[in-house]
Protein backbone atom coordinates (compact mmCIF):
# COMPACT_ATOMS: atom_id res chain seq x y z
CA UNK A 1 0.00 0.00 0.00
CA UNK A 2 1.38 3.34 -1.01
CA UNK A 3 1.17 6.14 1.53
CA UNK A 4 2.19 9.91 0.51
CA UNK A 5 3.80 12.02 3.33
CA UNK A 6 1.91 15.78 2.94
CA UNK A 7 3.89 18.18 2.16
CA UNK A 8 2.05 21.15 3.13
CA UNK A 9 -0.83 21.88 5.64
CA UNK A 10 -3.74 20.01 5.44
CA UNK A 11 -6.81 21.75 6.71
CA UNK A 12 -9.63 21.02 8.96
CA UNK A 13 -11.97 18.62 7.20
CA UNK A 14 -14.79 19.78 9.98
CA UNK A 15 -15.61 22.42 12.45
CA UNK A 16 -18.22 21.43 14.49
CA UNK A 17 -18.34 18.56 17.41
CA UNK A 18 -18.96 15.32 15.86
CA UNK A 19 -19.04 13.88 19.74
CA UNK A 20 -20.55 16.18 22.03
CA UNK A 21 -21.39 15.77 25.68
CA UNK A 22 -24.01 17.89 27.82
CA UNK A 23 -25.17 17.96 31.61
CA UNK A 24 -26.49 20.06 34.12
CA UNK A 25 -29.14 19.54 36.92
CA UNK A 26 -31.90 17.97 36.74
CA UNK A 27 -35.39 19.64 34.84
CA UNK A 28 -32.72 21.56 33.60
CA UNK A 29 -34.38 21.39 29.61
CA UNK A 30 -31.47 19.11 28.30
CA UNK A 31 -34.36 17.24 26.79
CA UNK A 32 -35.96 19.88 25.53
CA UNK A 33 -33.34 21.55 23.78
CA UNK A 34 -32.65 18.54 21.86
CA UNK A 35 -36.68 18.51 20.93
CA UNK A 36 -35.27 21.60 19.04
CA UNK A 37 -32.57 19.99 17.09
CA UNK A 38 -33.36 19.45 13.51
CA UNK A 39 -33.51 16.22 12.58
CA UNK A 40 -31.71 14.48 15.69
CA UNK A 41 -32.96 11.42 17.25
CA UNK A 42 -33.38 11.48 20.60
CA UNK A 43 -33.03 7.65 22.04
CA UNK A 44 -34.65 7.95 25.42
CA UNK A 45 -33.39 5.24 28.38
CA UNK A 46 -34.87 7.34 30.92
CA UNK A 47 -38.05 8.13 29.83
CA UNK A 48 -37.18 11.37 29.84
CA UNK A 49 -38.68 12.56 26.90
CA UNK A 50 -42.56 11.95 27.72
CA UNK A 51 -43.43 15.80 27.80
CA UNK A 52 -41.58 17.05 24.39
CA UNK A 53 -42.64 16.63 20.80
CA UNK A 54 -39.53 15.24 19.40
CA UNK A 55 -38.09 12.28 16.97
CA UNK A 56 -37.76 9.59 19.68
CA UNK A 57 -37.43 6.26 20.78
CA UNK A 58 -37.75 4.59 24.07
CA UNK A 59 -35.27 2.17 24.87
CA UNK A 60 -35.57 -0.32 27.80
CA UNK A 61 -32.53 -2.50 27.81
CA UNK A 62 -29.43 -3.17 25.61
CA UNK A 63 -30.78 -5.60 23.58
CA UNK A 64 -33.66 -2.62 22.17
CA UNK A 65 -30.37 -0.34 21.63
CA UNK A 66 -28.62 -2.57 19.64
CA UNK A 67 -31.73 -3.32 17.59
CA UNK A 68 -32.30 0.21 17.27
CA UNK A 69 -28.78 1.10 15.70
CA UNK A 70 -28.95 -1.80 13.48
CA UNK A 71 -31.75 -0.16 12.03
CA UNK A 72 -30.55 2.41 11.74
CA UNK A 73 -27.54 1.33 10.03
CA UNK A 74 -29.55 -1.11 7.58
CA UNK A 75 -32.23 2.68 6.91
CA UNK A 76 -28.55 4.21 6.02
CA UNK A 77 -28.41 6.57 8.63
CA UNK A 78 -31.01 8.83 8.14
CA UNK A 79 -30.80 11.35 10.97
CA UNK A 80 -27.81 13.87 11.31
CA UNK A 81 -27.84 13.59 15.45
CA UNK A 82 -28.53 11.03 17.53
CA UNK A 83 -28.95 11.81 21.36
CA UNK A 84 -28.34 9.41 24.01
CA UNK A 85 -30.23 10.11 26.91
CA UNK A 86 -29.08 9.37 29.18
CA UNK A 87 -25.40 8.30 29.55
CA UNK A 88 -26.06 7.32 33.12
CA UNK A 89 -28.32 4.81 32.22
CA UNK A 90 -26.02 3.41 29.65
CA UNK A 91 -23.02 3.04 32.13
CA UNK A 92 -26.11 1.24 34.80
CA UNK A 93 -26.70 -1.15 31.71
CA UNK A 94 -22.95 -1.80 30.60
CA UNK A 95 -22.79 -3.27 34.41
CA UNK A 96 -24.72 -5.99 33.22
CA UNK A 97 -23.19 -6.62 29.84
CA UNK A 98 -19.48 -6.52 31.77
CA UNK A 99 -20.81 -9.10 33.61
CA UNK A 100 -21.71 -11.45 30.43
CA UNK A 101 -17.76 -10.13 29.23
CA UNK A 102 -16.18 -11.96 32.25
CA UNK A 103 -18.29 -14.70 32.10
CA UNK A 104 -16.74 -15.53 28.81
CA UNK A 105 -13.64 -15.80 30.73
CA UNK A 106 -11.73 -18.99 31.79
CA UNK A 107 -11.88 -16.87 35.49
CA UNK A 108 -15.55 -15.80 35.05
CA UNK A 109 -17.55 -18.67 33.41
CA UNK A 110 -18.46 -20.16 36.76
CA UNK A 111 -18.98 -16.61 38.71
CA UNK A 112 -23.21 -17.17 38.02
CA UNK A 113 -23.11 -19.99 39.44
CA UNK A 114 -21.11 -19.51 42.20
CA UNK A 115 -22.61 -15.86 43.01
CA UNK A 116 -26.12 -15.78 41.61
CA UNK A 117 -27.25 -12.96 40.71
CA UNK A 118 -24.07 -10.73 41.52
CA UNK A 119 -22.87 -7.64 40.06
CA UNK A 120 -19.20 -8.07 38.33
CA UNK A 121 -18.06 -5.22 40.24
CA UNK A 122 -18.16 -7.28 43.30
CA UNK A 123 -15.34 -8.57 42.23
CA UNK A 124 -12.00 -8.42 44.85
CA UNK A 125 -9.95 -5.38 44.27
CA UNK A 126 -12.31 -3.78 41.60
CA UNK A 127 -11.09 -6.05 39.48
CA UNK A 128 -14.65 -5.96 38.07
CA UNK A 129 -14.64 -2.20 36.77
CA UNK A 130 -12.19 -3.27 33.69
CA UNK A 131 -15.40 -5.34 32.46
CA UNK A 132 -17.47 -2.43 33.00
CA UNK A 133 -15.24 -0.46 30.86
CA UNK A 134 -14.58 -3.12 28.15
CA UNK A 135 -18.44 -3.30 27.87
CA UNK A 136 -19.40 0.65 28.51
CA UNK A 137 -16.03 1.32 25.54
CA UNK A 138 -17.62 -1.19 22.82
CA UNK A 139 -21.54 0.77 23.18
CA UNK A 140 -19.63 4.20 22.69
CA UNK A 141 -17.73 2.95 19.72
CA UNK A 142 -21.38 1.51 18.40
CA UNK A 143 -22.71 4.28 19.10
CA UNK A 144 -20.66 6.36 17.24
CA UNK A 145 -21.63 5.19 13.95
CA UNK A 146 -24.98 5.81 14.00
CA UNK A 147 -25.18 9.29 12.78
CA UNK A 148 -22.65 12.65 12.11
CA UNK A 149 -22.91 14.09 15.10
CA UNK A 150 -23.71 12.04 18.37
CA UNK A 151 -25.11 13.70 21.61
CA UNK A 152 -24.58 12.25 24.62
CA UNK A 153 -26.61 13.44 27.69
CA UNK A 154 -25.30 13.47 31.59
CA UNK A 155 -26.21 13.76 34.75
CA UNK A 156 -24.74 16.91 37.37
CA UNK A 157 -23.02 14.88 40.21
CA UNK A 158 -21.85 18.01 43.19
CA UNK A 159 -18.70 16.93 44.41
CA UNK A 160 -16.51 18.51 47.03
CA UNK A 161 -12.38 18.87 46.84
CA UNK A 162 -10.26 20.23 49.03
CA UNK A 163 -8.06 23.59 47.56
CA UNK A 164 -5.49 25.24 49.25
CA UNK A 165 -7.11 24.31 52.94
CA UNK A 166 -11.02 24.84 52.10
CA UNK A 167 -13.78 22.57 50.27
CA UNK A 168 -14.85 23.55 47.01
CA UNK A 169 -18.04 22.71 45.12
CA UNK A 170 -17.46 21.02 41.74
CA UNK A 171 -19.94 20.60 38.75
CA UNK A 172 -18.99 17.09 37.47
CA UNK A 173 -20.59 14.79 35.22
CA UNK A 174 -21.79 11.84 37.44
CA UNK A 175 -20.05 8.73 35.72
CA UNK A 176 -17.96 6.36 37.21
CA UNK A 177 -14.31 7.96 37.32
CA UNK A 178 -12.80 6.30 34.38
CA UNK A 179 -16.12 6.07 32.63
CA UNK A 180 -15.89 9.66 32.54
CA UNK A 181 -12.30 9.32 31.37
CA UNK A 182 -13.90 7.36 28.59
CA UNK A 183 -16.67 9.58 27.67
CA UNK A 184 -14.80 12.92 28.09
CA UNK A 185 -11.78 11.52 25.85
CA UNK A 186 -14.34 10.36 22.97
CA UNK A 187 -16.24 14.30 23.08
CA UNK A 188 -14.92 17.45 20.66
CA UNK A 189 -16.85 19.31 23.35
CA UNK A 190 -18.46 19.05 26.75
CA UNK A 191 -21.18 22.10 27.89
CA UNK A 192 -22.63 22.29 30.94
CA UNK A 193 -25.93 23.69 30.82
CA UNK A 194 -27.63 26.22 33.38
CA UNK A 195 -30.18 28.78 33.77
CA UNK A 196 -29.25 32.57 33.88
CA UNK A 197 -32.04 35.46 34.35
CA UNK A 198 -34.96 33.14 32.10
CA UNK A 199 -31.81 32.05 29.52
CA UNK A 200 -30.69 28.38 28.96
CA UNK A 201 -26.59 28.76 29.42
CA UNK A 202 -24.20 26.27 28.44
CA UNK A 203 -20.72 26.88 28.83
CA UNK A 204 -17.55 24.90 27.17
CA UNK A 205 -15.43 27.14 29.77
CA UNK A 206 -13.16 25.16 31.77
CA UNK A 207 -13.52 27.02 34.93
CA UNK A 208 -11.87 25.22 38.55
CA UNK A 209 -15.50 24.13 39.44
CA UNK A 210 -17.07 22.81 36.07
CA UNK A 211 -16.07 19.67 34.13
CA UNK A 212 -16.40 21.55 30.76
CA UNK A 213 -14.07 22.08 27.77
CA UNK A 214 -13.72 21.86 23.77
CA UNK A 215 -11.55 20.73 20.97
CA UNK A 216 -13.60 23.08 18.36
CA UNK A 217 -11.73 26.69 18.18
CA UNK A 218 -15.29 28.61 18.25
CA UNK A 219 -16.33 26.94 21.16
CA UNK A 220 -12.88 26.88 23.53
CA UNK A 221 -13.68 28.73 26.63
CA UNK A 222 -17.50 30.04 25.29
CA UNK A 223 -20.18 30.50 27.81
CA UNK A 224 -23.47 31.65 25.57
CA UNK A 225 -26.77 31.40 25.40
CA UNK A 226 -27.86 27.18 24.45
CA UNK A 227 -28.58 27.96 20.47
CA UNK A 228 -28.08 25.25 18.55
CA UNK A 229 -26.88 27.01 15.58
CA UNK A 230 -24.01 28.50 17.75
CA UNK A 231 -22.74 24.68 17.87
CA UNK A 232 -23.37 22.98 14.67
CA UNK A 233 -21.92 25.41 12.34
CA UNK A 234 -21.31 23.56 9.02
Amino acid sequence: MEFKLPKTIVKASRKSPKNMVIYGPPKIGKTTMLSKLDNCLIIDLEDGSDMVDALKVKVNNLGMLAAIGKEIIQEQKPYKYVAIDTISKLEEWCEVEGKRIYMKTPMGKNFEQKNPGASVLSLPNGAGYLYLRIAFKQWIDRLNLLADHIILVGHLKDKMLEKKGKEVAVKDLDLTGKIKQITCANADAIGYIYRENEKTMISFDSLDDTVAGSRCDHLKGQTMPFEWNKIFID
